[in-house]
């Protein structure tokens, strides 16, 4: 009933934004000084975004012979603006694939109060951390777990902290973040995680490149190097993504590490991708970091057995097309995957992502009721 209410909540929000904004103009022109005598005009639309995300199908794992519908969240997200440099986001978790609760902000994936003025921004809230590689940084809307690393699959990024970042140059993102460490939980304090990142943007290359340290006692840190790489070539596009995690700098690129390569190609109204990954796993200790001395300890603060550790293949297949040309926010998708550890065998999924605007339907529907 809670999240009954917050949906009736937003959604009346984006229709009373909407009478708003037939009412009073939603925009306000803003005289901004520059260099020199010459002053700049910007026009901002202070009304949010308000939108339901959800994705659901049909999927079957052949190893256990088991299939099921369902789906694989609701998710609301909010973005708007509060002055020109002043900016918050919102994405929470209404439903989730396992239909459960989580306390206080555990079902927010991201709540942040952004400001950015030229050449710098500041970012503070619950965010992402900043973790090297396109396919940690995808929507979750976007990713099918089974054909991900076991990396993606148990470390959630959500954790509260303060960012800052710069634009040294057209297309370039220097960012340093500090936020709880993922060994941290409600009852485990004072573990910080330390973040330093690069994002670039060329015509043929995009990258998205990270060092992080994650506190897992006081002074004692998993040290990990990300490097994510995109290149562009006509419709085709490749995805190489390299992760090494680890406690003891002589043990880096060997003990545990991540590689993933997806090709992929685009057209109008679809996308075709393959994707072939490898990963050593090495996490041979999951027991609370107060009681750890030096393993590379378990991500998931708490738990007592290890799922999986050795090798770790992931591949797979799928496209994805839009039925309404018109209309991108209707998608369906086909895959096939296979894991080593969680599928170890052949699993398809066949469903459908949907996002609606509310802030669009709202106006839409208070335009229509104006002017009948």
């Amino acid at each position: 009933m809670r999240k009954l209410s917050v949906f009736l909540g937003v959604a009346m929000l984006a229709i009373g934004s909407a009478v708003s904004a037939q009412e009073v103009d939603s925009t306000a022109t803003m005289q901004m000084s520059s260099w020199g005598d010459a002053k700049q005009c910007e026009t901002i639309d202070y009304i949010p975004e308000v939108r339901l995300d959800t994705r659901f199908g049909y999927s079957h794992d052949f190893a256990e012979g088991t299939g099921r519908f369902g789906g694989n969240g609701l998710f609301l997200d909010i973005n708007g603006k509060i002055s020109p440099h002043f900016s918050y986001s919102l994405n929470h978790r209404l439903a989730s694939f396992e239909g459960g609760d989580e306390p206080g902000f555990g079902n927010t994936n991201w709540l942040t109060l952004d400001f950015e003025h030229d050449w710098f921004c500041i970012s503070a809230g619950k965010q992402d951390i900043k973790v090297g590689g396109f396919e940690y940084d995808e929507y979750d809307l976007n990713c099918y777990g089974e054909m991900n690393s076991q990396f993606w699959n148990n470390v959630s990024p959500w954790q509260w902290g303060l960012l800052v970042g710069a634009y040294p140059a057209e297309g370039q993102t220097l960012m340093l973040q500090c936020t709880n460490s993922p060994f941290s939980d409600i009852e485990i304090f004072n573990l910080f995680a330390y973040s330093l990142a690069w994002q670039g943007e060329w015509d043929c290359y995009n990258s998205y490149w990270s060092v992080n340290m994650w506190e897992y006692q006081r002074g004692r840190f998993v040290k990990a190097l990300n490097l994510g790489n995109r290149f562009y070539a006509g419709d085709f596009t490749f995805d190489l993504d390299y992760s090494t995690r680890c406690t003891d700098l002589k043990a880096a690129f060997t003990k545990d590490f991540t590689v993933n390569f997806m090709p992929a190609y685009e057209w109008e109204w679809g996308r075709a991708f393959v994707k072939v990954g490898f990963e050593k796993v090495a996490l041979t200790t999951y027991v609370s970091p107060s009681e750890t001395e030096d393993p590379l300890v378990s991500l998931v603060p708490g738990v007592e057995e290890v799922p999986f550790t050795g090798n770790n293949f992931f591949y797979g297949a799928g496209v994805e097309f839009f039925p309404l040309k018109s209309y991108k926010d209707v998608r369906v998708h086909a895959i096939w995957a296979s894991n080593s550890h969680l599928t170890a065998g052949h699993y398809i999924n066949i469903g459908l992502t949907w996002n609606l605007n509310l802030t669009k339907a709202g106006k839409a529907l208070v335009s229509k009721l104006i002017n009948k």
